[in-house]
C-alpha cells in the first residue's frame, strides 16, 4: 500500500487507489475563473470517484463573475439559459491540501461544453489554445514565473491603510531592504510553513528573496511547462495566504497595496524550444542571438501595450505603472537591464530567454502566460525587427503603457491579432467582467475625495 502524499500516477485507477490509501475524506474540484479566483465544488471521496471520468457540472456563469462576485447582465457571451459545463478533473494536478486536519485533496479541472469542445473562455483553455498553436509549428514554450507579494498585518477595516507586520524581531521592518537576508529571516516562521505546504502539495519553489518593500517577498518557480507552472502559481497564492493566516498575517498579491512602497509583479521568463530536439530557438550554439529572439521581442513590443488589461487586470494595477515606481513604464528591451519592460538576462545559449516585467502580481497566471506567449508568437509570425536595444535607464524614455484600466480594455477590444490568437469570445468575456468591475468601482467614494473635495470645491 502506497501512502505517499505526492500523487505520481496519471490514470483514474491510480488516482482512486491513492485517494483510498490516504483515506482522503473530500476532494476540492477547482476551476480558475476570469479573475484568477478558485471556483468549484467540494465532494466526498466516493462521490468524486463516481464522477472522476465524466466530471462535475458547474454553471457557465462561474467564468463570468467579477472579483466582487457580481455577474454581468445582458452578456453577449454567456448563454442566456446559463447552461451547465462539464468540469473534468485533470488528474495530473491531483494534490494534497496540506493545511486541513481531515485528509483532503484538490484537483484542477478543465471545462468542456456538453458536445465535448473546450470552454473557449475558460482561462486554462485559453492557455492550452496558445500552447497548441506553438505545437502546430513544432515549438514548445518554456516558462519560469517570479511572483512578488507582501506580508501585511491583519486588517479587518478596508477603509484603513494597511500596516506592516511584526516579524520575529518583534519590530516593524524599516527602510527598503532588497535582498536583505536578515530581513527575510524575520519572517522565517511564515516562509517555512509556506515551503512545507508547497512540498506536500507539489509546488516547486526554486529560490526566495526579500524584495524592496517592507515584508515584500519574491518566490521564484523552476522553469518548465506553461500549464504546470500556471497551475503551481495559481495554487501558491492560496497556499501563501493560508500560511500567513496561521501566523496572524495576510499575504496579499495586490499590485500596489501601499501608496508609498514598491508594487508587486509577476515576472515571466520565457524561451521557445523545438519540440523534436529541445533546442532553444533564441540562440545559436556559439551564443549568438537568432532572428527568432528579435522577432519574439518585437511581438512583445507591439502587442504588450494592447494586451495590458490581461497583464494588469484591476484598477489597482495601474498605480504600480508610474514614473516614480520601480516598475517598467514602457516596452523597451535591454540586455540584463531591469529598468526595461522586456529584459534579456545574461545567460548561456541553452537558456537564452526573455523576461516580461510588465505583469502584475494580481494577474490571472493562466491568462498572463497565455497572453505573453501569444504576443511572442505573433512576433515570430510577423517577422519584424524590434526597436534598438536600450542600455540606459528606460524610465528616462517616457511612458508607453496604458495608465488606466478602461484605456487598456479599449486597446484590447480593438486588437484583432490578439482576438485571433486568444479567441474572440474569451476577449469579449474578459472585457465584460472587467467593465462590470469598473462600473462597481466608480460607485465608491474614496477617502481622498472626502479629504480634499468635501470642503474645498
Amino acid at each position: 500500500m502506497s501512502t505517499s502524499k505526492i500523487f505520481v500516477g496519471n490514470s483514474s485507477e491510480d488516482a482512486i487507489a491513492w485517494l483510498r490509501d490516504l483515506r482522503i475524506d473530500e476532494v476540492e474540484c477547482i476551476v480558475p475563473d476570469m479573475t484568477g479566483m478558485m471556483r468549484g465544488k467540494i465532494i466526498p471521496r466516493e462521490d468524486f470517484i463516481r464522477i472522476i471520468r465524466d466530471g462535475l457540472r458547474l454553471p457557465e456563469f462561474v467564468f463570468f463573475q467579477s472579483v466582487t462576485g457580481d455577474g454581468a447582465e445582458d452578456s453577449e457571451v454567456v448563454n442566456p439559459l446559463d447552461r451547465d459545463v462539464r468540469c473534468i478533473p485533470d488528474l495530473t494536478t491531483l494534490r494534497i491540501v496540506p493545511w486541513y486536519d481531515e485528509p483532503t485533496a484538490q484537483v484542477i479541472c478543465d471545462a468542456y461544453f456538453a458536445e465535448g469542445s473546450p470552454v473557449d473562455f475558460a482561462p486554462r483553455s485559453v492557455l492550452r489554445r496558445v500552447i497548441d498553436l506553438y505545437a502546430q509549428k513544432g515549438l514548445k514554450p518554456v516558462v519560469a514565473p517570479e511572483l512578488e507579494f507582501y506580508l501585511v498585518a491583519r486588517n479587518d477595516d478596508p477603509d484603513l491603510p494597511l500596516e506592516k507586520p511584526i516579524g520575529l524581531s518583534g519590530r516593524h521592518e524599516s527602510g527598503r531592504q532588497a535582498y536583505g537576508i536578515e530581513h527575510a529571516n524575520d519572517f522565517d516562521h511564515v516562509v517555512n510553513l509556506m515551503y512545507d505546504y508547497c512540498e506536500d502539495s507539489r509546488i516547486e519553489i526554486a529560490t526566495m528573496a526579500h524584495e524592496s518593500g517592507p515584508a515584500q517577498l519574491e518566490m521564484n518557480f523552476r522553469h518548465g511547462d506553461p500549464i504546470e507552472l500556471a497551475d503551481q502559481t495559481f495554487l501558491f497564492k492560496r497556499t501563501a495566504r493560508l500560511a500567513a493566516r496561521r501566523h496572524n498575517m495576510v499575504a496579499t498579491f495586490m499590485a500596489m497595496p501601499y501608496q508609498d512602497e514598491p508594487g508587486s509583479a509577476t515576472h515571466i521568463h520565457q524561451s521557445i524550444v523545438r519540440a523534436d530536439n529541445g533546442k532553444n530557438i533564441f540562440s545559436d550554439p556559439d551564443g549568438t542571438d537568432t532572428e527568432a529572439l528579435l522577432h519574439y521581442i518585437s511581438g512583445l513590443q507591439r502587442y504588450v501595450p494592447k494586451a495590458m488589461s490581461l497583464f494588469c487586470p484591476n484598477v489597482n494595477s495601474y498605480r504600480r505603472i508610474r514614473l516614480e515606481s520601480d516598475a517598467p513604464i514602457n516596452v523597451h528591451w535591454g540586455r540584463d537591464n531591469r529598468t526595461c519592460g522586456l529584459r534579456v538576462p545574461d545567460s548561456g545559449p541553452e537558456s537564452r530567454r526573455v523576461e516580461n516585467r510588465v505583469i502584475g502580481a494580481d494577474s490571472n497566471p493562466y491568462i498572463a502566460m497565455a497572453t505573453t506567449l501569444a504576443c511572442g508568437l505573433l512576433g515570430l509570425e510577423e517577422k519584424i525587427m524590434p526597436e534598438p536595444v536600450v542600455d540606459v535607464d528606460a524610465h528616462t524614455l517616457g511612458v508607453s503603457l496604458p495608465s488606466h484600466l478602461h484605456d487598456a480594455l479599449m486597446g484590447l477590444k480593438a486588437c484583432q491579432p490578439l482576438r485571433d490568437m486568444l479567441g474572440t469570445r474569451f476577449i469579449d468575456a474578459f472585457i465584460e467582467v472587467k467593465l462590470l468591475e469598473l462600473q462597481l468601482y466608480n460607485r465608491v467614494i474614496s477617502s481622498w475625495e472626502r479629504e480634499y473635495l468635501l470642503l474645498n470645491v
